[in-house]
């Protein structure tokens, strides 16, 4: 079973991650997991910690020789401001200062519910855990899983639809191979120059007046086979689980498949995605408003993911909070923070989605080395174009 576990906290000396399931012999390098970390780093509205970092993983078990050996993968991710938290972020109870607890929690963040479940009497011990810091894990756990779909010419892209009320002019999303260069290069992963523009300029605002702004962002994962997934039990449905992926990163609020919220607008027959079948292909759908899945199961079709993100809610100009020792009306925590991470959480965003597909391809097709497992994928294929 593909599985995988981060540890670490935001000021602290790594995020670990260690990724357990994926099958010997697929050809990984170091450079592939950092082309995906810098990916993340990215981004119009971002903070000046992407200035100070340059996120490196270091790879301490699970790859031999530039190819994965079936052993669990561990991956170590140095903060390298980390170095002037020595003392704040230290395992040893001489270093503790409570002069330097962190006591406004911040209105949107995890502070709060944090403080009343684990009664932690400094929130930074729920601000380092729960910072999106810790998604530098999944990308790197991620870039494994993407590597070892496309194996399978399983690919995945992504885009921003829409910042703070400014959208994306409507393209075909059959063609978004097309704009994906345009995109990649974009400060904000955005096709449309012109909404580009309008964007920076109201994250320039935003920045200036001491607010955040968020977004929402597409993912399209093209050339996925009918059948990952089950309708069988509601936690091995391939939409729900891939919700849930989504919903786990920090600041996301919010996903829908294909048409979502727009399907209760419409009658069904409307909606609902035709059925043909051509001889030496197989089944397929006239239109894919279903965002290629139905049933819980994948049906062919590309899936098409919208999620949206929320303001970051650390405000350079806070909001009202209340001290939890004095009880009295403070203004939440400032911390350094992003004014939009919209881009960087379309990154985060294809990595999650990568490690679902890997693992429910895995559940379907097995094996323990990417030779076995291509073997009956092929057969597969072969075993749809038949029937």
């Amino acid at each position: 079973m593909l599985r995988y576990f981060t540890a670490g906290e935001s000021h602290g000396k790594f995020i670990s991650v260690i990724l357990e399931g994926i099958p010997a012999g697929l050809k990984i390098t170091e450079d592939d997991i950092n082309t995906e970390l810098k990916r993340r780093q990215k981004g119009y509205g971002r903070s000046e910690r992407m200035v100070l970092e340059s996120d490196k993983v270091i790879v301490t078990s699970g790859i031999r020789w530039g190819e994965t050996t079936g052993a669990p993968i561990c991956f170590l991710i140095e903060n390298k401001i980390s170095k002037s938290y020595e003392n704040l972020m230290s395992i040893y109870e001489k270093d503790r200062n409570e002069e330097l607890f962190v006591l406004n929690p911040r209105p949107g963040h995890a502070d709060l519910p944090g403080y009343l479940k684990y009664y932690r009497r400094d929130l930074r011990d729920i601000q380092e855990r729960a910072s999106a810091r810790e998604t530098v894990g999944r990308v790197a756990a991620g870039a494994v899983c993407r590597k070892f779909i496309l194996e399978f010419n399983i690919k995945i892209y992504s885009f921003i639809e829409q910042i703070c009320g400014i959208n994306v002019k409507q393209i075909d999303i059959d063609k978004i191979e097309t704009k994906i260069e345009k995109i990649e290069k974009s400060p904000l992963r955005c096709y449309d120059k012109v909404a580009e523009q309008k964007m920076i300029k109201l994250i320039n605002k935003a920045k200036n007046d001491g607010d955040t702004v968020g977004g929402k962002f597409c993912i399209i994962v093209k050339n996925v086979p009918p059948g990952l997934g089950s309708h069988t039990q509601w936690d091995l449905k391939l939409d729900g689980r891939l919700a849930q992926a989504l919903t786990s990163i920090q600041a996301v609020k919010g996903v829908e498949f294909g048409l979502g919220f727009r399907f209760a607008e419409n009658f069904g027959s409307s909606v609902h995605d035709e059925i043909c079948y051509k001889k030496g292909y197989g089944f397929y759908h006239k239109t894919n408003n279903a965002g290629g899945i139905e049933g819980g199961m994948s049906n062919g079709e590309d899936i098409i993911i919208h999620a949206v993100m929320k303001p970051i809610p650390t405000l350079r100009k806070p909001l009202e909070s209340v001290n939890i020792k004095t009880k009295k009306v403070v203004k939440a925590n400032v911390i350094r923070s992003d004014v939009c991470a919209v881009p960087s959480c379309c990154i985060i965003g294809e990595s999650v989605v990568s490690i679902e597909i890997a693992k429910a391809f895995l559940e379907k097709f097995g094996g323990d080395s990417i030779v076995e497992t291509r073997q009956r994928y092929k057969e597969y294929l072969r075993y749809l174009k038949s029937i």
